[in-house]
């Protein structure tokens, strides 16, 4: 299949038609894999975010999504909890976010990147 990239839409074209896909939808599956994951606190701000996104539009808050030849590539800032393990934390992300867009749309991705911005001592694992 054959995707036509631009900062405001991304569309799918074949022979039976053509598939459009507004990049809040996108976003909005990126947000809610991500907070889906025990030990994720929240999605927060990176240094600089709110330049970012009154100059981009593909940055949400805490998710940013860039197009390169071999596909996305996706930027998630997270804050976590106090008592998880923050490697496996990343790695679920990741998969949680990659099964989740598979699974709605046909997107290449090409890289998955968490950046765990801070700790949420609220909340404790027993």
């Amino acid at each position: 299949m054959n995707y036509e990239l631009n900062e405001e839409i991304y569309s799918n074209k074949s022979n039976k038609g053509k598939v459009t896909c507004n990049k809040n939808i996108l976003l909005s599956i990126i947000n809610l894999a991500t907070k889906e994951i025990a030990g994720v606190s929240s999605l927060c701000d990176n240094f600089g975010s709110g330049i970012k996104r009154l100059f981009s539009n593909n940055y949400a808050n805490g998710v940013k999504i860039e197009y390169g030849k071999n596909g996305i590539v996706i930027d998630v800032y997270v804050i976590v909890y106090e008592g998880y393990s923050v490697p496996d934390i990343a790695y679920k992300v990741q998969e949680n976010i990659k099964n989740g867009i598979s699974s709605m749309l046909d997107v290449n991705i090409d890289k998955i990147n968490v950046h765990v911005q801070g700790v949420d001592f609220s909340k404790k694992v027993d």
